[in-house]
């Protein structure tokens, strides 16, 4: 492969030419994802199912602490921890598919993430001859790393509500981005200092 087609194979094509739309495309889906997974928390017997749903039995013993505080909490209020979970939930995916508190969404949906996998998925565990995965939450918080990556990297989505609230009030970056604002706001800011934001970069 010469040069020249090495270029090609990294810079053009399809993919390149809709990296942007792409990406909120998978931000997007992603969010859908949330949105029923919290609609899902209100489904009539859930929270009198909640509390067989901590994986206390079989846990190694260095972990009964934690599960037999969580198994507690989930017998005597187990409607706020459903519910509140399913508002947070709901309030993550609306976040998602409309670009709205990006940083504090990715942020927040991957500590969620985590505590699902930490209570309800018990870490995945308890391992033992029939385990088959490590739990879904873990691959939940992969994911949002994964979106914070991109933000930090290509910088900030011109498809997101953000992007309207950063062209009236730039300081919303600081809540929003992991790196800088959306160009054009930038150059009403600086008069055009710095150099412009690759076109079909933003995600």
């Amino acid at each position: 492969m010469d040069a020249t087609t090495e270029g090609r194979a990294y810079d053009g094509g399809w993919w390149g030419k809709n990296a942007a739309i792409l990406k909120v495309l998978f931000r997007v889906s992603f969010g859908l994802i949330w949105l029923i997974d919290g609609a899902f928390k209100f489904a009539p017997g859930l929270v009198d199912q909640f509390p067989g749903m901590i994986p206390v039995d079989g846990q190694p013993g260095y972990l009964s602490g934690w599960f037999n505080f969580w198994q507690d909490q989930a017998n005597t209020n187990a409607a706020f921890w459903v519910y509140s979970t399913g508002v947070l939930e709901l309030a993550l995916g609306l976040g998602l598919i409309f670009g709205f508190m990006r940083k504090v969404a990715y942020l927040g949906g991957a500590l969620l993430s985590l505590f699902i996998w930490a209570v309800p998925e018990g870490f995945g565990g308890p391992y033992g001859t029939g385990s088959t995965d490590l739990g879904g939450g873990i691959v939940y918080a992969m994911v949002f790393l994964m979106l914070i990556v991109i933000n930090a990297t290509y910088g900030a989505s011109r498809w997101s509500l953000d992007y309207w609230i950063e062209q009236h009030f730039p300081s919303w970056a600081k809540i929003a981005e992991f790196r800088g604002t959306p160009t054009g706001v930038s150059e009403k800011v600086s008069k055009g200092a710095g150099p412009s934001t690759p076109a079909g970069s933003q995600a």
